[in-house]
């Protein structure tokens, strides 16, 4: 047996090892830090002294005069729908799927080898384009769903996941009289828990990031997401401060209320970045077991 005794080369290199990775978590941490500081900070004193540490006299005035922007309000409540019944429609299609292929039946290996085709071979921008509007989505919030809807990736991860599950357990369930949809819902389902949050994770960062389809497939202003408001946005950075600044006076009580270009981009990257972080850590811990077990074998 081999006793780790603590002599001074371990200690220093335990120390040395430590430190590296408190640095390597200080680089990780900090750009993240540093928006959220100057996002709450006084935009007026932090354009002249700027930012380091701690906000400057901290305020929300840059998240108020950002939210004020007309539509904004509506593209977040859309971009929330979409998010969660994306995920949701997301997960209940790549989940059966994955599970009906791993049960025998008619072509099942050439179902399967189609959906994996989809992973290597795109018919392209224009004749997508043209299947989305002959499918009568363009102009519609089932553009932002259905076609996400199945995923090869999702459904390789499913597939490897249930396969490792023990058929007894579905053979007791079929015994006592449940059928192919019970056993999915009651067995299956409940078992697969790890690969459902990783997949969760990757499907409702895929739709809250998304704004290309939007920018494509939709001309209707009430059904703008947030991700492309904000795209815009910063395209027009100093636009937006310059209105909110039209009657800032010369005086410095006055002047402390002005929002500049950078203190808007600050604002839109932590009003876009915010909500993942937010849930990301109530499913981090299935997300490692659950593209482990997911990724075993093909």
């Amino acid at each position: 047996m081999v006793i780790n005794k603590k002599t001074p080369a371990n200690v220093a290199f335990a120390v040395f090892n430590y430190a590296i990775l408190f640095l390597f978590f200080l680089l990780c941490i900090y750009p993240f830090y540093y928006v959220f500081i100057y996002s709450i900070s006084d935009p007026y004193r932090t354009g002249g002294l700027g930012i380091t540490l701690w906000p400057i006299k901290p305020t929300f005035s840059n998240y108020i005069e950002i939210f004020k922007v007309g539509g904004l309000s509506r593209a977040t409540v859309i971009s929330v729908t979409r998010t969660i019944s994306g995920t949701l429609i997301t997960l209940v299609c790549c989940s059966f799927f994955g599970y009906l292929v791993t049960k025998p039946m008619y072509f099942r290996k050439l179902i399967y080898r189609m959906v994996i085709a989809t992973m290597y071979f795109s018919s392209g921008l224009i004749p997508y384009y043209l299947t989305i509007r002959a499918y009568g989505l363009f102009n519609s919030f089932l553009v932002y769903i259905v076609p996400s809807a199945l995923s090869a990736f999702y459904v390789i991860l499913f597939k490897t996941f249930i396969e490792q599950i023990p058929p007894s357990m579905e053979e007791a369930a079929s015994i006592e009289g449940a059928g192919t949809f019970s056993i999915y819902m009651k067995v299956i389902m409940p078992l697969s828990l790890p690969i459902i949050a990783t997949i969760a994770v990757f499907a409702s960062v895929g739709q809250w990031n998304a704004w290309f389809d939007n920018y494509i497939y939709v001309t209707d202003n009430s059904l703008d997401t947030l991700q492309l408001k904000l795209f815009e946005l910063l395209q027009n950075a100093e636009t937006i401060a310059a209105q909110a600044n039209v009657e800032v006076t010369t005086d410095v009580f006055e002047r402390s209320k002005t929002i500049t270009p950078m203190a808007v981009r600050m604002t839109l990257t932590m009003v876009v970045t915010l909500p993942i972080i937010m849930v990301y850590p109530f499913m981090q811990r299935f997300f490692v077991k659950g593209i482990m077990m997911g990724a075993i074998k093909g």
